[in-house]
């Protein structure tokens, strides 16, 4: 049996670096959340954590950015280890093919959200964690905390408070299914919930080193943290891959071939089961809402070192 062959990360950081230089630099940065609108478009930043502790890194990869979406795995983690099976009562695990905030799936389907990673999906999943702890907000950014042993990891108050003011779908979301009885607490203290954890500031470092556990069977080896057991984390990482990049998850698991999640902030992180985990951070987004750069210079990394997980 052949071994597989030593993959030599520095040199491939540097070959992303010529890359980069090299690579158009289109798309846009989300205008939608005002607070999001003051992010300098031309950062890029690119952070890799093997599951034994090497680290590569290129660009801004210590800046700090707003996580968005990504957090959703975070509190789908979370939830899917207090909830067992009972989550996917609530919650679907099959691809949406829609937009991320779709209203008319959500009706056809009466209230119940296709995945948890489309805001409805992690509406509910807010609901369900509302429902489980005590004091939500701080419980959970101590989970975060507690998952890489990174205690400066926190909301950001302006974030939050952007996407308040402008978050009128997904009040319609969270109050359509509340008609279906798919909500169980008080539509403006989930909602609150939902605005702060999507506010989370991570660097590319931080959040390759916050979802090393789902490269690592639910264990954080920086940490010795258990997230979830290691089913759940293969079905963690499933639902990642048929749901994390809205409606460019076919394209993204065609073309890169690892579970992901973006963030309309300009991050994406992806695992490699039992290698690495890769954050990458670029905030002009493709039409699907994805960065533009990071989605290239992925397809770039599995491609060069023909190492997706198919």
């Amino acid at each position: 049996m052949m071994s597989e062959p030593v993959i030599d990360y520095q040199k491939l950081f540097s070959e992303m670096a010529v890359e980069l230089r090299e690579m158009e630099d289109i798309g846009t940065v989300a205008s939608y959340i005002p607070e999001l609108r003051n992010v300098d478009p031309t950062k890029f930043g690119i952070h890799l954590t093997t599951i034994d502790s090497r680290n590569y890194c290129l660009g801004d990869s210590n800046d700090k950015f707003s996580i968005q979406s990504i957090s959703k795995v975070l509190s789908l983690s979370l939830a899917f280890d207090l909830e067992a099976e009972k989550l996917w009562d609530r919650v679907g695990v099959e691809p949406s093919g829609t937009p991320f905030n779709s209203l008319i799936q959500l009706e056809y389907e009466k209230g119940i959200p296709r995945n948890p990673l489309i805001n409805a999906g992690a509406l509910v999943i807010c609901d369900v964690l509302v429902s489980r702890l005590k004091n939500p907000k701080q419980e959970f950014i101590e989970f975060t905390r507690n998952v890489s042993g990174n205690q400066t990891i926190d909301y950001c108050p302006r974030v939050a408070e952007s996407e308040k003011m402008t978050g009128f779908k997904n009040a319609a979301l969270i109050n359509l299914m509340k008609s279906y009885g798919n909500i169980k607490n008080d539509i403006e203290i989930v909602l609150d919930f939902y605005f702060n954890l999507c506010s989370i500031e991570m660097s590319c470092k931080e959040l390759a080193e916050e979802f090393l556990f789902l490269a690592s069977n639910g264990v954080n080896p920086l940490t010795r943290f258990r997230v979830v057991d290691a089913s759940k984390t293969k079905r963690i990482n499933a639902i990642m891959q048929l749901c994390g990049f809205y409606d460019e998850a076919g394209e993204f698991s065609f073309k890169v071939g690892l579970p992901g999640k973006s963030g309309v902030g300009g991050g994406i992180i992806a695992i490699h089961p039992g290698k690495y985990s890769i954050a990458v951070w670029g905030p002009k987004l493709n039409s699907k809402g994805n960065s533009y750069k990071g989605m290239r210079i992925l397809e770039f990394l599995t491609t060069r070192t023909q190492s997706s997980i198919f």
